[in-house]
């Protein structure tokens, strides 16, 4: 085993990681109190009074401790502020598709076990396991910031993907609206995004993607790894229920929304050969296209995905594990452009043929077709205190 995990370790209740393995980047590990405004508006609680927001200690300390024994193994999630500057990230990756993204949230509180972003928050001072889910960076000024970057002369509309590292639908987001608040400027503004998301909340914000969707502006891809409920809710233990995903596609087909499915990510020995069925049901439901990635265990991802296997599969973890190396070229994880999305070898070319097989049996290889930026017009800028100001001058 790895990071100090064992087999008989307890597990939080609704959370994907066992463990909370030290950062890689710190030779000392900090907890942050969450009840404290940092000074100079930095990163601190959000709402500490209110009951849906930090409730509890941070994880790795006695009180926490303690405090998960008494209430049957929960961890509470604790969101913090991210005082972040600007919201639009810029990517030269050739695999993911697309150029540009936003994030409204860091850390993501669906805790699939296998995400590949747990480790950006490594970056964050936190580790990639239990911090990862169960402490939330909250981009509350996301809106304001993608009004003005949009606003400003330089910048030219091109396909923005919401998100490009965390889910912008996770359960946060029911309470806050920030990604509501994102989506209302790019409808205004009719700017083309592309929305990926593992929640049936996408469902609420009907109206504003079937704005964009009149002008070519949109397209919603659900993420579907499994139709297995209790596999779905082992591995994505906050993320909707599979059946609630396939019915999410459906509504947003009804209302003319264009949407696919995502395979996301096959899970070799365990998912793989769901995805025939995952297919069939993404059509019956109105999906017009469907894609799919390998899984890929970067950094601390690797050690927590062998501890999970360890608890939830311990007949099937050699063969798991043995089964990933083959997709990656002996290790468990390659970073290589060109072959991370897919694995490479027999095997991945096994899946790769699986799925291309369904996918045109079910009719979802027929191309979506570009998102179109023509209707875009710049957002007007909110008036800033120094606008104001002048405006006292007549």
């Amino acid at each position: 085993m790895k990071d100090g995990a064992s087999p008989g370790a307890p597990a939080a209740k609704g959370r994907g990681a066992v463990e909370n393995p030290a950062n890689r980047f710190e030779r000392l590990h900090v907890e942050i109190d969450p009840e404290v405004h940092l000074a100079g508006g930095g990163r601190g609680a959000l709402d500490p009074a209110d009951p849906d927001g930090p409730d509890g200690p941070p994880p790795g300390d006695a009180a926490a401790a303690a405090e998960l024994a008494a209430d049957g193994g929960r961890l509470p999630t604790v969101l913090l502020r991210d005082t972040s500057r600007s919201l639009i990230t810029h990517n030269e990756s050739p695999d993911v598709g697309f150029s540009f993204s936003l994030n409204p949230y860091r850390g993501c509180e669906h805790g699939c076990i296998y995400c590949y972003a747990r480790p950006t928050h490594e970056y964050l001072g936190f580790s990639a396991g239990l911090d990862f889910e169960s402490r939330i960076l909250v981009k509350e000024d996301a809106p304001r910031l993608l009004r003005n970057e949009l606003a400003a002369p330089s910048w030219r509309p091109e396909t923005l993907a919401m998100s490009g590292v965390t889910d912008p639908y996770q359960p946060a987001e029911r309470r806050l609206g920030i990604t509501r608040g994102c989506l209302e400027v790019l409808a205004e503004s009719r700017h083309p995004v592309a929305v990926i998301t593992k929640s049936a909340l996408v469902t609420r914000d009907i109206d504003l993607l079937a704005e964009l969707a009149r002008h070519q502006a949109v397209r919603v891809f659900l993420s579907i790894t499994t139709l297995d409920g209790e596999l779905a809710r082992r591995m994505e233990p906050r993320a909707s229920h599979p059946r609630d995903r396939l019915e999410a596609v459906a509504r947003l087909a009804a209302a003319g929304v264009p949407a696919g499915v995502m395979v996301a990510p096959v899970v070799p020995a365990i998912t793989d050969h769901e995805i025939p069925a995952i297919l069939e049901a993404a059509a019956a439901a109105g999906a017009r296209a469907a894609g799919y990635t390998v899984m890929r265990l970067p950094g601390a991802v690797a050690g927590l995905f062998e501890a999970w296997l360890e608890r939830h599969f311990p007949d099937r973890r050699e063969k798991v594990l043995h089964r990933i190396r083959e997709l990656r070229g002996g290790r468990l994880n390659d970073p290589r452009f060109g072959s991370r999305m897919r694995g490479e070898g027999i095997f991945a070319q096994q899946i790769r043929a699986l799925f291309e097989t369904a996918r045109r049996r079910h009719g979802l290889d027929r191309p979506l077709g570009e998102l179109s930026a023509a209707a875009f017009r710049r957002p007007s800028r909110p008036a800033g205190p120094a606008a104001a100001q002048l405006q006292l001058f007549g």
